[in-house]
């Protein structure tokens, strides 16, 4: 929901319970590092999205194999725009300007019931009574805002003598619907193409930077919004607190157990970043003379970054108080450098083609960073400087071999040998084969079916992301200041040994694919079924090491085994076709089952998993857990008893194991926060001048832990005895819960929903502004469908608590060409 912010993208289910799920991303034949860069919100802001020529995904092992040291989550290649000979000079702008609003809020009560609620909890004299204000605030109302925006491109193209070109240049602002959160980017990209030598060297020089200036707004205030008493003001002109209404004790310092005032951590809260990034590379393309068929690809590319950042909260904000206030800088310099050369032998025979190829590539990344931390004074040092600088290399050789014969049978083995410096020289290298078939069944022919093509697939794909650099090494680590030994008045830091796995190795991902293209009525529909199944060994997994064999309490290591197993179907028609109007259609749905299979070195049946998914409430709590036979992220919960009206039993659970007791060993697994089935679907419809167009998609089987309700919708967070008082969600009185009960299955709750992303209407004025001409207005996120209780139902990793609201945003936009 915020502006300019990222997604989290999965491709076929998640392949790793530690390492990373997220896809590689290759811009213009480079790969990125999904690491992100500090400070920045979205790896995928290098690129301004009008700059954007083809965007493809590849799931199936075999086609992602060619980069197969990270590919086990997917590949997403995207290709910029291209100058072209012979057309002029031409001039295109694109820009539009943007209205978000919240779509939804969380349902707290209003001040009068706070009022009347705390009336019927306590009883006349009590000190909660005394405690209510007069006002009528709703805190959520004032912590958000209509979020204005405008982003702006141009760009130049042809060619100057005999080498094309594009330059574009960007410009975007965008505020958040959270109050003091914007985003502003200037962005630029080059592209130079020049063929030479009668063709057969072709050169590609790009170029594509930005800078980014960010104000973060304080996400806690979306949180404290809900548990604000409704009854006080937000100022207080007596306030020695910024002016803002602050809880306090009775010696007038602010209230520790008591939330602060969230138009105050808004506010009061100035959270900035800088981030300065390029992306720049040349490929040359060489065909050889004495041998046309073969030619030699280079492609050497840089992609740096440099970002610094401040956090600066004044002494006098009740939230950092008692620190002295905090000031808080950080900076970051990236740098992933790229080498890769490969050549390529084409040959046509009468009935066969052949194309091979084999490649090199060298792959450097380089991070270094420093973050310091201290009240206003530098009396306090919360975080101790700290410089830490990292590296590590990946090298790869790789070949190829597509094999066509009579244009109808296509073979394709493919071979990459991977070594990463995360790992020990032992267990450094991978070996990733693939190989598919595809038989063109019927090709071209007239009647209904028009086409069919079978194809098969398998591959394997490696995972070596997991954060850490060096992994393999024992390492020390310093003691912080208030864990130093003391030897008589000197205290001396000491040094500890942190626990390492020297085996550490790749997690590979072996996946089978069977798929069928179809082909109707000369391509007006056209169908694509794919089977595959995705199975996962050596898991590089964050798991606990019993007490005593180890120098720390959890290690990364390869232990476990996962697999997923799908169906996808897409569909793409063209109903209408003529002179005057067209109509295109497109869905698709898949089916993805996720199953751990093993989960530990030695059978230990009486190993309940790994528990994961902190939740707010309580220390240390957790509602997830990856244990083998259930899916990756289930959620451990107690079965709830309800009473005859269907109400909740505070404190009482089913006995599963039926052993007399109630405790943790009658927690069950209930569902997983990732859906079985996905659905997309997309419309454009044309008539004449207008266009009409809108996309959406569906989850159905996903599951949310309401962690808004477990933590906010109980009586005892009413009134606190160091003289506070909260506020509660509003379903507090249908669920009826005295004390906080975390791990009740109550919470969990069905999240399937049916989203529309866009309805856009657009208009073309042919020859009114410039060759062409387009205005359009659209509405994001227009509607949800969802029978879910909370703010959204779409929250990646299933635990709602605290996420920023996706806008509902009018944009209304303008493209020319001249």
């Amino acid at each position: 929901g915020d502006p300019g912010g990222g997604s989290s993208i999965r491709i076929r289910g998640e392949s790793s319970l530690s390492a990373s799920n997220d896809p590689l991303i290759v811009i213009d034949g480079v790969p990125l590092d999904n690491g992100g860069v500090a400070g920045d919100r979205n790896p995928l802001n290098i690129i301004n999205p009008n700059d954007i020529e083809t965007f493809t995904v590849l799931k199936d092992a075999s086609a992602s194999a060619i980069y197969g040291n990270r590919a086990a989550g997917g590949v997403i290649l995207i290709t910029t725009k291209k100058g072209a000979l012979g057309e002029g000079i031409k001039v295109g702008y694109t820009g539009n300007v943007s209205f978000g609003q919240k779509s939804g809020t969380i349902d707290v009560l209003s001040a009068q019931e706070f009022r009347n609620l705390i009336e019927q909890r306590f009883e006349d004299g009590h000190p909660a009574r005394s405690l209510l204000g007069n006002e009528n605030t709703d805190w959520q109302e004032e912590i958000y805002q209509t979020a204005f925006g405008h982003d702006h491109n141009i760009n130049f193209s042809g060619g100057v003598g005999e080498i094309p070109y594009r330059v574009s240049l960007g410009y975007t602002n965008k505020n958040g619907i959270l109050k003091t959160d914007n985003f502003e980017r200037f962005s630029g990209g080059i592209n130079l193409n020049p063929r030479l030598l009668d063709n057969r060297l072709q050169v590609n020089l790009s170029l594509k930077g930005m800078r980014i200036q960010n104000r973060f707004a304080n996400r806690g205030a979306i949180g404290t919004a809900l548990q604000f008493d409704p009854t006080k003001p937000i100022l207080d002109p007596g306030s020695p607190y910024g002016g803002y209404w602050t809880w306090t004790d009775n010696s007038g310092n602010p209230n520790t157990l008591a939330p602060p005032n969230p138009i105050a951590l808004l506010e009061l809260r100035d959270d900035r970043s800088s981030v300065n990034r390029f992306i720049a590379n040349v490929q040359a393309d060489y065909r050889f003379g004495f041998l046309p068929e073969l030619r030699a690809n280079l492609n050497l590319a840089i992609d740096k970054s440099n970002s610094d950042g401040s956090i600066f909260v004044p002494e006098n904000a009740s939230f950092a108080f008692f620190n002295g206030g905090e000031m808080t800088s950080y900076t970051e310099e990236k740098k992933n450098e790229l080498l890769e050369f490969y050549l390529n032998y084409v040959k046509d025979f009468a009935d066969m083609r052949i194309d091979l190829m084999t490649g090199y590539s060298w792959q450097h990344f380089f991070v270094e960073n420093f973050s310091e931390s201290a009240n206003i004074a530098g009396t306090e040092i919360f975080s101790a400087p700290n410089f830490d600088p990292r590296e590590y290399y990946l090298l790869s050789l790789y070949g190829r071999a597509n094999l066509s014969f009579k244009e109808r049978y296509l073979v394709t083995l493919t071979l990459r040998r991977d070594g990463t410096s995360r790992f020990s020289p032992d267990n450094r290298w991978g070996l990733f084969p693939a190989a598919a078939l595809a038989v063109k069944v019927l090709e071209n022919r007239s009647g209904p079916l028009s086409n069919l093509k079978l194809r098969l697939g398998w591959g394997v794909t490696g995972q070596q992301e997991i954060g850490d650099f060096y992994a393999y090494l024992p390492r020390y680590q310093s003691s912080f200041d208030n864990a130093r030994y003391q030897f008589g008045n000197r205290f001396v830091r000491t040094l500890r040994p942190n626990g390492y796995d020297a085996n550490i190795r790749w997690e590979e991902t072996t996946t089978y694919n069977i798929g069928l293209d179809f082909g109707f009525i000369n391509e007006r529909l056209r169908t694509t079924i794919d089977v595959y199944r995705r199975d996962t060994k050596d898991l590089l997994n964050f798991i606990p090491v019993p007490a005593g064999t180890n120098l720390t309490n959890f290690i990364t290591t390869n232990v476990g085994d996962l697999t997923n197993r799908g169906i996808e179907l897409s569909i793409n028609a063209v109903p209408v076709q003529s002179t005057e109007a067209m109509w295109e259609f497109g869905m698709n749905i898949a089916y993805n089952e996720n199953e751990i299979t093993k989960l530990t070195a030695v059978d230990d049946p009486n190993y309940q998993g790994v528990s994961v998914g902190g939740i707010a409430g309580g220390v240390g709590n957790t509602i997830q857990i990856h244990s083998e036979g259930f899916p990756s992220n289930s959620f451990y919960v107690f079965e709830q008893v309800y009473d005859e009206a269907g109400v909740p039993v505070e404190g009482l659970y089913v006995d599963r194991n039926q052993d007399g007791v109630v405790n943790g060993d009658d927690r069950y697994r209930l569902e997983k926060p990732f859906a079985d089935y996905s659905l997309g679907f997309t419309s454009r419809l044309e008539y004449g001048d207008l266009d009409f167009s809108f996309a959406g998609r569906a989850n159905i089987g996903n599951f949310i832990y309401n962690n808004v309700w477990s933590d906010q919708a109980f009586y005892e967070r009413l009134f606190n005895s160091t003289e506070i008082v909260n506020n509660v969600n509003a379903v507090t009185t249908a669920i009826d819960f005295s004390d906080p009960q975390y791990f009740s299955d109550h919470f969990i709750r069905n999240a399937s929903f049916l989203r529309f992303d866009h309805i856009t209407l657009g208009y073309n004025m042919v020859d009114m502004i410039g060759d062409f001409a387009r205005v359009y207005l659209t509405v994001q996120n227009p509607i949800v469908i969802t029978k879910y209780d909370g703010l959204d139902p779409e929250v990646f990793g299933g635990i709602d608590n605290n996420i920023y609201p996706r806008p509902r945003t009018f944009v209304l936009g303008l493209s020319v060409d001249f």
